[in-house]
């Protein structure tokens, strides 16, 4: 999938491994980095809302629906003790074009995306979907 490689200052590069594409993560300045990049955890986070918003799109092109101007709004919050990601908040915007049936299609799905599923549990996930 990736290689990682250590560029010092807690900064790592991230290499996909099928298109080269590169991303940075920083460790975060409450945790004794410059938080110049995402860090790790931000990653996870963001990684959910993409996920949500692939799966939606899949179920969107199946369905000839047009849903180009989703986004998503995201921010992780960490616990201490042991530090972890304790809350992911994420607000999902669509159109509100989209009809009632197609609304609970997309919700549906996005929250059976396989990062949502792989996340653990005790993490708090609140998503909502905004129609804009």
């Amino acid at each position: 999938t990736s290689t990682i490689l250590y560029k010092n200052n807690l900064r790592t590069e991230a290499t996909h491994t099928a298109s080269g594409q590169v991303i940075l993560t920083d460790a975060p300045i409450d945790n004794n980095g410059k938080g110049e990049a995402f860090s790790p955890t931000d990653l996870v986070a963001t990684a959910l809302a993409s996920c949500m918003i692939t799966i939606i799109a899949i179920a969107a092109e199946k369905n000839n629906i047009d849903v180009s101007k989703t986004s998503a709004n995201v921010k992780k919050i960490m616990g201490a003790n042991p530090r972890t990601i304790s809350d992911i908040v994420i607000e999902i915007k669509m159109s509100k074009d989209l009809a009632h049936k197609d609304r609970v299609r997309f919700e549906k799905a996005a929250l059976a995306c396989p990062v949502h599923k792989s996340l653990h549990p005790d993490m708090k996930k609140e998503i909502t979907f905004t129609y804009i």
